[in-house]
């Protein structure tokens, strides 16, 4: 039988995840209204939210959580690749912020 079939359909699990999602919603707005942090601290604070964000949906409402390891590992290499390729062809024009002095 397939992992993904054998996995627990409880719903409680699936409100702590949407309420962690809520919460996490809530603080980026937060700290967009209250601009706490320079922007670029508040753009990798914002960006490790949704990281998060993202993981959690992936996870358990796209049932990634009960896939079979190969699945999980290929996309945690695809992902990371992209991450890779972004890093390396995007950051040096991002790199322009602190030179043109962005207030």
């Amino acid at each position: 039988m397939h992992d993904a079939a054998t996995h627990d359909d409880s719903k409680g699990q699936y409100f702590w995840v949407w309420g962690a999602l809520l919460v996490l919603t809530a603080v980026e707005v937060w700290l967009g209204y209250k601009q706490v942090f320079q922007p670029v601290a508040m753009l990798e604070v914002l960006l490790g939210l949704s990281v998060i964000k993202s993981a959690l949906i992936i996870a358990y409402f796209m049932h990634l959580k009960f896939e079979s390891a190969i699945m999980r590992w290929t996309l945690t290499i695809s992902v990371v690749a992209c991450f890779v390729i972004m890093y390396l062809f995007f950051f040096p024009d991002a790199g322009r912020i602190l030179r043109l002095g962005v207030k």
